[in-house]
């Protein structure tokens, strides 16, 4: 398991393009037959990723849970969202097994012991992304589909930034205890997200881009909004925000994304807006 320690604003002035990436991007979530995690250190958030192609995999797989989380299995006292952002296929928690769709989301609430990942066709296998979250509370472990997710408009044609924002696990749909997950997907000939920009000082967040073309990227901005710099991502690669940082990107052509966020609340607007004539 790939481990990233915390970041402050003062260092990352500094930074150049390679240490930002090597921070805060994730490169390569999806292996075959492989469980992907990385743990940062910025609210003890774990990014993982999961590609089952010819076998069933268990969501502890090639890691030492003992080492990293002082745990007996990972959701001892942790929560966790999977988006299926592939293929059909299917998770099974302690024997009960939730069908996941291509953008369905799985919420699996602490004290799920035995998580694995299936696909229902090898030759087009699901690809399940996730986010896993300290939590000190049992939730209901629930499927939302995409179809049930809380949806919100957001953004213009004129300032290209018209979107839709697609709440799946927040408290307007179901109960967790730290964690927020959704996915925001970008109209035809937007390109901007998350602008105008703004930071949550209570929480920290991870990006995940994908549905950009092969010959496209998205530039994500993040860092100061009096100092900011950008990561040039593709399609399937994630980034860490911390809650000091704006988060917003531009793409070369519309794509969508899923966010995380984990902290002090769950609160969708507790956020502090930064007008876009304030960015340097």
């Amino acid at each position: 398991m790939d481990i990233r320690y915390s970041a402050n604003q003062k260092d990352f002035k500094s930074y150049t393009t390679q240490e930002i990436r090597d921070e805060f991007l994730i490169e390569k979530l999806f292996l075959p037959d492989e469980m992907v995690a990385v743990y940062s250190h910025v609210d003890r958030m774990v990014t993982m990723g999961c590609m089952p192609v010819n076998s069933t995999v268990s969501i502890d797989k090639g890691i030492d849970v003992l080492k990293a989380f002082g745990a007996k299995f990972l959701l001892e006292r942790r929560e966790i969202g999977i988006f299926n952002i592939g293929d059909t296929g299917e998770i099974t928690v302690d024997g009960k097994i939730f069908p996941m769709g291509h953008k369905d989301c799985l919420y699996i609430a602490m004290g799920s012991k035995d998580v694995c990942f299936k696909s229902a066709d090898p030759d087009s296998p699901a690809r399940f992304y996730m986010v896993c979250a300290p939590t000190h509370k049992t939730c209901e472990t629930k499927l939302i589909t995409v179809e049930n997710a809380a949806k919100r408009p957001l953004g213009t044609v004129e300032t290209a930034n018209k979107r839709v924002i697609y709440q799946f696990i927040h408290p307007d749909v179901l109960e967790s205890c730290q964690l927020c997950m959704g996915l925001t997907e970008l109209d035809e000939g937007s390109v901007w997200n998350t602008m105008p920009a703004h930071t949550h000082e209570r929480r920290m967040e991870v990006y995940f881009y994908f549905k950009i073309p092969e010959d496209q990227v998205v530039f994500h901005l993040m860092g100061e909004s009096s100092e900011t710099r950008h990561i040039v991502l593709r399609s399937e690669q994630a980034v860490i925000s911390p809650s000091w940082s704006i988060h917003a990107g531009c793409g070369t052509s519309r794509y969508s994304f899923i966010w995380a966020m984990g902290g002090e609340n769950k609160e969708f607007d507790d956020m502090d807006g930064i007008a876009t004539s304030e960015l340097r």
